[in-house]
């Protein structure tokens, strides 16, 4: 039977509130899912990441929701994207030390989008990434981007205010493969309204097993 369980890690500034979801039967991969800007409200337990993590969930990956340092419960104080890096490691290291043999996932929404492509272009462990509602007008520079060599999800709202679908496009076509990108048709930067088809997409790729890629 599926199960929540909620738990402290310990992170490079203290302590980091976390959740782990567990599937019904035997995982067959570990993820680590990233929530948005801490200093625009971002919570573990905004819809699209609790929706990512569903959806991975039900695939047979067990799944980490945390809050970054300073969020909820976590202790320490926005870093501005330097350290919250370091929170993303803490919490792989924990699903490596949870499930030893299990390939790894890394995703994010949002700012934690940004925050799991950055890590996983320098975490070999990592097997897959996923990208929700990725900020490309926020971000500004593409070039982060190329360095991430692993099979990658985007998962973009067709009118992202923080990256229109239109716009994102012809980034991640110039990035090195396997890559894809999804528009979620008529969606804004949350999903409004389309949490479902949302869900659905990182089924589908998570049905795939492109950790195995």
């Amino acid at each position: 039977m599926a199960a929540n369980e909620s738990f402290d890690l310990a992170g490079p500034a203290g302590r980091l509130e976390a959740i782990l979801m567990h599937p019904e039967g035997p995982p067959l991969a570990a993820a680590v899912v990233c929530h948005a800007h801490p200093l625009h409200g971002g919570v573990m337990h905004f819809k699209p990441v609790f929706r990512t993590a569903k959806a991975l969930q039900e695939s047979g990956v067990a799944t980490l929701r945390f809050n970054f340092r300073g969020v909820g419960r976590s202790e320490g104080a926005h870093d501005f994207g330097r350290g919250e890096q370091d929170d993303v490691r803490a919490a792989l290291a924990e699903m490596q030390r949870r499930f030893p043999s299990l390939p790894l996932l890394l995703g994010g929404f949002s700012f934690g989008s940004t925050m799991a492509l950055r890590v996983a272009a320098g975490e070999s462990a990592v097997r897959a990434v996923l990208a929700l509602g990725y900020p490309l007008l926020r971000e500004g520079e593409t070039a982060p981007l190329a360095a991430v060599r692993q099979p990658r999800l985007f998962v973009q709202g067709e009118r992202d205010e923080f990256g229109p679908a239109a716009a994102l496009r012809p980034v991640v076509e110039r990035l090195p493969p396997p890559r894809e990108l999804l528009v979620i048709a008529g969606a804004d930067h949350y999903f409004t309204g389309r949490l479902e088809p949302l869900q659905q997409a990182v089924a589908g790729w998570a049905a795939r097993r492109p950790w195995r890629g």
